[in-house]
């Protein structure tokens, strides 16, 4: 079994804040409004994009008097940004300071378009340190731990959040991506207790480690595991394979780099990831009619900062789908959880009428034992309809027949999703193993991969 964390609040932790993390939801949204008041007009003053913005959709900062207000405010989204980078380059007229005042620079990997910069000033990158501290000890990072970083830092805003964990006091290895056998060697010669990568490469290094005689669960010394980038560390299924390999737990974040690095993660309860609330605003709508989804329901995360003075983000249409619950955690905190990502817009694919993401489809193949959880999503067009196929693959040693596998998933995949699809049953070890964030969808209605 894995490492099973118990839950603690500890009053006299320096990265405990009894009267934020435990605060009532009507005095969140009081200091979501109060921050808020004053960022839109740092916005509106110092950055001409939002000057023109708001003056174009007839709203001015001084009319937000409550955080519905801020549905009358108009979107941005990645191309808005890629736009006004391009028109005013490097970073845009979203920029609210003069350059002296910028002091770090993190980049979009670039993977649904041009990355974008996102510019930080001293108190901006302090901020988000500080938070990422805060997060790490709310997943159980202690000083004692020895934690390897090995997320890229080749201008990726996760590179950094490596000092939050020094700021934490934990000993860190700054790793980065290193080849798997390099990686392992690291592992198990400073036997590090805890580690950040992707949930795709946190599988397949474990599967690698295992491939060259290592037994991450007795050779390697890790009992934490910190992923981010990809939907699956929300996945109950997904994360109990991750856990069977090491015999560690796994403790999903999310953050994108037009904001900073962790804005969400899991505390120690590990029941959805609490938002840095009083960092962002979240909104969760429904990405056709923009109105709010009910708690559960899914719906597209628009998010607002509320302090980071070099680049305001005003209602960021992030493109992810995701569901929240504001009910208290069992931890403690109080702060607005989200259960996961479930998918991206640009990654949900219509099948006859019908959407599905590509986590709808992991969950099934990460908890059948007779599969080894890879998988992949071909869309073809046969006489101009959409047909799907869901390629997994068997695991070694199963002696039952390609036929009743693909059967089995085809049933379970109808029953869950209403999507009916060709199931292709595959040896093990013929779909490619990502070393990254993986790529999940063939769209050979365009020939472009998703």
């Amino acid at each position: 079994m894995p490492h099973q964390p118990t839950p603690s609040r500890p009053d006299d932790a320096p990265f405990w804040d009894e009267n934020l993390e435990r605060q009532s939801r009507a005095e969140w949204d009081a200091l979501k409004l109060a921050s808020l008041q004053r960022h839109l007009q740092h916005a509106y003053h110092n950055a001409p994009f939002y000057r023109a913005s708001f003056d174009a959709a007839g709203v001015h900062p001084d009319q937000l008097r409550s955080l519905d207000d801020l549905r009358r405010f108009p979107f941005i989204d990645k191309r808005t940004l890629r736009d006004r980078q391009t028109a005013a380059p490097p970073w845009g007229d979203l920029v609210a300071v003069p350059e002296r005042d910028i002091v770090y620079i993190s980049a979009s990997s670039g993977s649904t378009g041009a990355p974008t910069a996102s510019p930080f000033t001293a108190r901006d990158f302090d901020e988000w340190i500080d938070y990422e501290a805060r997060q790490f000890w709310s997943s159980g990072l202690r000083p004692t731990d020895r934690y390897a970083h090995s997320l890229n830092f080749s201008l990726f805003v996760g590179g950094p959040c490596v000092l939050g964990a020094q700021k934490l006091g934990a000993l860190s290895i700054h790793a980065g991506t290193l080849p798997s056998e390099r990686l392992l060697f690291i592992l198990r010669e400073f036997q590090a207790t805890a580690i950040w990568t992707t949930p795709s490469y946190a599988w397949y290094l474990g599967e690698t480690a295992i491939r060259d005689g290592i037994d991450p669960r007795r050779d390697l010394a890790v009992r934490r595991i910190f992923v981010a980038g990809e939907p699956g560390g929300s996945i109950p299924e997904t994360r109990e394979r991750i856990e069977a390999l090491w015999g560690a737990s796994v403790y999903d974040y999310y953050g994108l780099s037009d904001i900073f690095g962790s804005c969400a993660g899991m505390c120690e309860a590990r029941d959805g990831l609490h938002w840095a609330e009083d960092h962002i605003h979240v909104e969760v709508l429904d990405p056709d009619t923009q109105t709010p989804v009910r708690e559960g329901e899914r719906g597209e995360m628009v998010l607002t900062t509320l302090r980071k003075a070099a680049r305001p983000m005003i209602r960021f249409r992030t493109g992810d789908i995701v569901s929240f619950t504001s009910e208290p955690c069992r931890c403690g905190r109080t702060s607005l959880r989200m259960h996961g990502v479930h998918g991206r817009l640009d990654d949900m694919l219509i099948i006859k009428g019908v959407n599905i993401f590509p986590s709808d489809v992991e969950a099934l193949a990460r908890g059948d034992r007779d599969l080894t959880g890879e998988y992949r999503l071909v869309v073809d067009r046969v006489e101009h309809l959409d047909r799907l196929t869901v390629e997994i693959e068997r695991r070694h040693g199963y002696n039952g027949t390609d036929a009743a596998l693909s059967d089995r998933f085809a049933a379970r995949l109808k029953a869950v999703t209403g999507v009916s699809a060709q199931v292709a049953v595959l040896a093990a070890d013929t779909l490619p193993r990502a070393t990254h964030k993986a790529k999940r969808v063939q769209d050979r209605r365009t020939h472009v991969w998703a």
